[in-house]
């Protein structure tokens, strides 16, 4: 299991404002392959409720309002984080990231066998933005009032790290 995340930090493009304070979390390895109650349990003891499982949307959007977890459960998928410039990488079962509000991702392509857990904050509900006309600067408002959580969902540290 991966001890330290890999932190991944995103510019506000003008479409896609990302987090200006909190960069994505990388873990690697995280969990065991093919369990999605194991990843709905690890988040759930760290204050994240698993809220879904599925895939990843294959176009660009982020939450203003909500922080995400994403755990890859089961196959592959390469994403594009941070919006339209941001960074594609591919990862595996058993990676989560940990998207602050306001970053974007996107599904790039994936397995046939993808599984997703998801989860948020305790008390974070999402809503979708997609970067279109108007977005943006009501976007960037609502982020900076979105509260820390207070662990992050894979080792249950307090955040920011």
């Amino acid at each position: 299991m991966t001890e330290a995340p890999e932190l991944l930090f995103f510019a506000d493009d003008g479409n896609t404002p990302n987090n200006p304070r909190l960069p994505a979390l990388l873990f690697r390895a995280a969990l065991p392959p093919g369990d999605p109650t194991a990843a709905e349990a690890l988040f759930a003891a760290h204050g994240w409720p698993p809220a879904w499982r599925n895939g990843i949307h294959p176009y660009h959007h982020f939450h203003p309002d909500a922080h995400e977890a994403l755990a890859i459960v089961a196959g592959r998928v390469r994403v594009m984080l941070g919006g339209e410039g941001g960074r594609a990488l591919d990862l595996d079962a058993g990676d989560v990231v940990v998207l602050p509000a306001g970053v974007g991702h996107r599904n790039l392509g994936t397995s046939a066998d993808l599984l997703v857990v998801g989860a948020y904050p305790a008390g974070q509900s999402p809503s979708e933005c997609r970067g279109s006309p108007g977005e943006h600067d009501r976007a960037v408002a609502r982020i900076t009032q979105v509260p820390d959580p207070v662990r992050d969902p894979v080792k249950g540290r307090a955040w920011p790290l």
